[in-house]
């Protein structure tokens, strides 16, 4: 029986579930809607939908790299407090994850991403015969929790290149970033080992946006130039000095913002772009800075905010 867009509407409707489990639910029980319903509870897969307004934004961030260091992820998963996120069973579940990713290669979390590629992440076999999208569904019904994987990064390199992650905190922030370097023989030296993870330290304190320059937008430095100058034409300078401030701050922000121009947190005096070529020198080679993520615990997660005044104030008037 053809499955439609109606059919998999109506169920979502009804159960909450993520539309890749409706579908499925659906294809299981040949179109049965009140089936599949019952086959979504049975999986966990609705009682998890009712938690689905709810906030998650509590969690751990984890990674994995493997032992060459050619092939390493990141990976965000929310939940909705940090009892839940200490417990031995979600930092386990993290942990397994970030090593599933660098093992099976996801495009995309799931399909409702937008932009989203095939394959993705919660559709793949996980831990036996479930996917990570029921073994999400079991953690949610076990814990009495929203639990969702949020994002994920996954860096996979040649011989000469050098991937490092970091977790601070505890799980509070994560960093994986990748090295390129002009011989493989590096890897064995102490000194890239050290410096990768300087580098992803860095990046966890300092919170770049860019590895350098060239890669900003030429539209957001367009932006910045114009408001720079507004400001200082608005300062009562001339316009040919209201120029050379505006330079002035743009190159403050291009030290904020990109990694290479930042002052290394270990020594102020020296730029990272300083200290890698320092140590690519010293070692007879080059090192190269190709990219870095960042995740930080539930950024940009609106989380509620319990107003309680206006609760004790509506019970008043009841």
């Amino acid at each position: 029986m053809e499955i439609t867009a109606s059919m998999v509407k109506e169920l979502r409707e009804r159960t909450g579930a993520g539309i890749m489990d409706c579908k499925r639910a659906l294809k299981e029980n040949n179109g049965d809607l009140e089936k599949a319903v019952a086959y979504l509870r049975e999986k966990g897969l609705a009682s998890a939908a009712k938690k689905a307004g709810r906030v998650a934004a509590d969690g751990l961030v984890g990674a994995f790299v493997n032992a060459d260091r050619t092939n390493g992820a990141l990976v965000e998963v929310n939940c909705e407090t940090d009892f839940v996120a200490k417990t031995d069973d979600f930092h386990r579940f993290v942990q397994e994850l970030a090593e599933h990713i660098t093992q099976q290669a996801p495009k995309a979390v799931s399909a409702e991403e937008e932009g989203a590629e095939a394959p993705y992440l919660l559709e793949q076999p996980f831990k036996g015969e479930q996917t990570v999208g029921e073994y999400v569904a079991e953690l949610v019904a076990k814990t009495g929790e929203k639990v969702t994987v949020r994002r994920f990064a996954h860096y996979q390199t040649g011989e000469n290149g050098f991937v490092q992650e970091y977790i601070h905190m505890n799980g509070k922030i994560g960093v994986l970033i990748e090295l390129a370097l002009s011989d493989a023989g590096l890897k064995e030296k102490e000194e890239v080992a050290t410096l990768a993870k300087d580098l992803a330290m860095q990046v966890a304190a300092a919170k770049p946006e860019y590895v350098r320059r060239a890669d900003v937008p030429e539209s957001f430095v367009e932006a910045e130039k114009k408001i720079y100058m507004a400001q200082a034409m608005n300062e009562g300078k001339p316009e040919h000095i209201a120029e050379k401030i505006t330079l002035g701050r743009l190159n403050k922000m291009y030290q904020e913002i990109c990694l290479e121009e930042q002052a290394f947190v270990k020594d102020n005096n020296q730029t990272i772009a300083a200290l890698v070529a320092e140590t690519g020198k010293k070692l007879g080679g080059e090192i190269t800075i190709v990219r870095f993520t960042r995740y930080e615990k539930g950024e940009g997660i609106e989380k509620k905010a319990d107003d309680f005044a206006a609760e004790v104030m509506s019970q008043i008037k009841a």
